[in-house]
């Protein structure tokens, strides 16, 4: 993070100025003597415009092959083409954040279309330490494996179960709070978040037909991501 900020010529003040943290936070957090939340965590990467990737310090748009197979393997621990990304769960880049939460990177590709993380909030974790609602670019899709969770969405409050799913605009503030007494766990896509009116424009543009009947427009998530990714390559965007 340190080196994303010299390299856009930001100074560490206005940096914390810009994202509404102390300095002093900001200097332990580049330092790695602090963690943060998951809404510091945000603003910091949104402001610098970094990639899941980057941030977990993977080499971004150089696929990765697996290696050569040793005497006993049962199969590669990888695999990452054009076509296919094979992620075995040991291998898994994972973010520990401040109040008990953990990201874990899941397999994708290298387009920065898509966060796709497996996230833990344990017991009494909260996406905010200081309970400020957050905001970012793009489209926040999850599914809650195990446990319970509260979603607060601007002024509106929902209590998720396992086996609830919800998706919702991340530039409206909000602010996720586990009150129960066992860990909760789930799937979250995150679309477009570094590149957020790129994607509204795409989203917009395959709503209008649809609406307009040239198009029977997406059957589910997965083929929204498909044309979206489409339309990005079509576009060279």
């Amino acid at each position: 993070m340190r080196e994303a900020r010299k390299a856009r010529g930001i100074s560490l003040r206005a940096l914390a100025t810009d994202t509404g943290i102390s300095a002093s936070l900001l200097s332990q957090v580049e330092n790695g003597k602090s963690q943060p939340s998951v809404s510091t965590l945000y603003a910091l990467v949104s402001r610098l415009q970094v990639s899941l990737d980057e941030l977990l310090g993977l080499q971004v748009g150089k696929p990765s092959q697996p290696p050569e197979p040793q005497d006993g393997d049962a199969a590669p621990v990888g695999l990452r083409g054009p076509d296919v990304v094979i992620q075995r769960a040991a291998d898994n880049p994972a973010l520990d954040m401040d109040n008990g939460v953990r990201w874990e990177r899941l397999a994708s590709f290298d387009n920065g279309l898509v966060d796709a993380l497996l996230v833990t909030y344990r017991s009494g974790a909260s996406s905010s330490v200081e309970g400020t609602l957050m905001r970012h670019g793009g489209f926040e899709y999850a599914y809650l494996l195990e446990g319970s969770l509260t979603l607060v969405l601007a002024f509106d409050r929902y209590e998720l179960r396992a086996g609830d799913s919800f998706c919702f605009d991340s530039t409206r503030p909000h602010l996720y709070v586990n009150q129960g007494q066992e860990t909760a766990r789930g799937l979250w896509y995150v679309v477009g978040r570094n590149s957020e009116q790129d994607t509204r424009e795409r989203l917009a543009d395959l709503l209008d037909r649809a609406l307009a009947g040239t198009d029977a427009g997406p059957a589910n998530v997965v083929e929204v991501f498909r044309r979206l990714e489409e339309q990005r390559a079509a576009s060279g965007r």
